[in-house]
């Protein structure tokens, strides 16, 4: 249930504060009032689309919020996103930027309009003149159909079928398509495996060579390098490690004296194991180099083969071997290809089983709901001055599968006694449009424990009276009661026919302030209210009899 709408800068709306209440909200006014200002402004806290030219003239920003009862399921959509509710109550704030950029807060935290559109079902439901163009539309009267026969587990299953279905029909054509190709390539994969196999490749091969070529290239200049460096630390008779061997020595003298040159001798002897331990290591150094040529020949012979590869396969050796694990995948896909390719077509079959399955317990439960709603349907319309309106909601076989099912689903009007019904498009008039419309929106909400009920919202309908009057206005008056009842109603009207039975009226007319138009929306009390009916029989001027035809109207709306 909405609560409170507060609209800011939005179109005409300079400010404007309403509190709704339960039962029949009905919103009156001249033409271009302003009146559909006011459910647009509702359908941005509903996830609607926003955009730049909604702010009014001369403005940054314009902002709509709403505060609105939160339902046990509207209650764990918030707490799937991360917000919490106290005290069942929600508030809702939209701002819209001059740059046509939206902010969306819930309960005062930044949140999408994603989430508004997930929070939308559980909280209102707006029907419009646009909404009823949409009852023409196929997909429309099936998902109609499927609301007002709870089929919702149940084409879940047959979506998850479908898909898995369509996955394994996907890759089959895609094996199928491919094997030529693979068959093909099949001779060249097999020659590129059996080259690099052939050259029993190691990895990192190729940086070891290139190292120890370096090596044998420059077998020469190391030799002399490295004699020269153990001459001059461990062979030469003034080598270093001599010096400091004999400079050990004096310190050990001079700690036997004064002991506190022992720390000083002690610092010396890390540096004397070093330079022995580096002259050992030269030595070793020196015993296995050796120019060989023969080696080096190897080296080049082995580089060369492997740049060879390289050319072909990729820069290094291990992007040779990289290259040969894919081709080896490719040639045990071709292997195994015929295998996978049953295995796709033995699953293809199963799901294709389960699908039919499951579409035809689908299809089975729309035309049992189909019955119910058509029969339904005529009920509520009996009141709406259609008592001998036909209305049928066939169920045949569409063209093909698809993740809604198997069927097609379509809604059929006869107005006129003897007349075949047809699709509704072709026959219903905008009046009859609009009377079809809230008795199916009467059908699909509820009353309680009807087939279709769901729990109370706000329910907003924008001009559902457009192309009627008289008896049929009437009706429609008591439809919208009747939902009043169980749901909190807010309603768009022209008609005193359908104004007197409101619970709450409020009228919304334009002024002019400060050189600028404004629209306001104030809630009449009884006596307004009745005014308010009089004025919409008689024009401008309310007269006397204008007054008494509206206060006869109240009258008999209560009985």
């Amino acid at each position: 249930m909405l609560h409170e709408l507060v609209v800011e800068n939005y179109a005409v709306v300079d400010r404007l504060r309403v509190r709704f209440h339960n039962g029949l909200n009905l919103l009156t006014g001249e033409t271009g009032s302003g009146k559909s200002i006011v459910v647009d402004a509702l359908g941005l806290l509903l996830g609607g689309r926003a955009s730049a030219d909604m702010i009014r003239s001369g403005q940054e920003r314009a902002r709509v919020s709403g505060v609105f009862d939160a339902g046990e399921r509207a209650a764990k959509v918030l707490a799937a996103a991360g917000f919490e509710t106290e005290d069942g109550e929600l508030l809702i704030e939209r701002e819209i930027l001059s740059t046509g950029k939206s902010r969306v807060f819930v309960n005062s935290r930044p949140s999408t309009v994603a989430v508004l559109k997930d929070l939308a079902p559980h909280l209102g439901d707006i029907h419009g003149q646009h909404d009823q163009q949409l009852l023409f539309e196929p997909t429309a009267q099936l998902a109609m159909l499927d609301a007002f026969g709870r089929t919702r587990d149940l084409r879940g299953k047959v979506r998850e079928l479908f898909s898995a279905w369509k996955r394994s029909t996907v890759e089959i054509a895609q094996l199928e398509g491919s094997e030529q190709e693979k068959a093909r390539l099949l001779d060249l994969w097999q020659f590129q495996r059996k080259e690099i196999e052939g050259a029993s490749l190691r990895p990192g091969e190729d940086a070891e060579l290139e190292a120890e070529r370096r090596v044998q290239q420059n077998a020469g200049k190391l030799l002399e390098t490295a004699g020269a460096a153990y001459e001059a630390l461990y062979e030469a008779p003034e080598s270093a490690w001599t010096t400091a061997r004999a400079v050990a020595k004096k310190l050990d003298e001079l700690a036997r004296i004064d002991a506190t040159m022992e720390p000083v001798r002690l610092a010396l002897e890390p540096a004397l194991i070093a330079m022995q331990d580096v002259s050992y290591s030269l030595r070793d150094y020196l015993g296995r180099m050796e120019a060989n040529p023969a080696r080096l020949e190897e080296i080049e012979n082995r580089l060369a083969a492997l740049d060879k590869l390289k050319r072909k396969y990729g820069t290094s050796v291990d992007e040779i071997l990289t290259f040969l694990d894919d081709v080896t995948r490719k040639l045990s896909d071709v292997e195994t290809a015929g295998e996978r390719l049953g295995e796709l077509r033995r699953e293809q079959t199963r799901m294709a089983a389960e699908y039919e399955k499951a579409a035809a317990d689908l299809t089975a439960r729309r035309k049992s709901a189909a019955t119910q709603l058509g029969q339904r349907v005529e009920q509520e319309l009996k009141p709406l001055a259609m008592e001998r309106t036909v209305f049928r909601v066939t169920v045949e076989p569409a063209a093909e599968w698809s993740e809604t099912g198997a069927d097609r689903v379509q809604f059929l009007v006869s107005a006129n006694v003897g007349e075949e019904p047809k699709p509704m498009e072709r026959i219903a008039s905008g009046g009859e449009l609009s009377r079809i419309a809230l008795a199916l929106k009467t059908c699909l909400v509820g009353p309680a424990g009807h087939a279709g009920a769901a729990p109370p919202r706000t329910l907003v309908f924008d001009e559902i009276d457009t192309g009627i009057g008289g008896r049929a206005a009437e009706g429609v008056a008591r439809r919208l009661k009747g939902l009043a009842a169980e749901n909190q109603v807010i309603c768009v009207t022209h008609l005193p026919q359908i104004a007197c039975f409101a619970d709450h009226h409020y009228v919304v007319g334009k002024f002019e302030r400060n050189g600028r138009t404004i629209a306001e929306m104030s809630e009449l009390d009884a006596r307004a209210s009745t005014e308010e009916i009089g004025r919409m029989l008689s024009g401008e001027l309310l007269t006397p009899e204008a007054l008494r035809n509206a206060e006869e109207l109240v009258r008999a709306a209560k009985v």
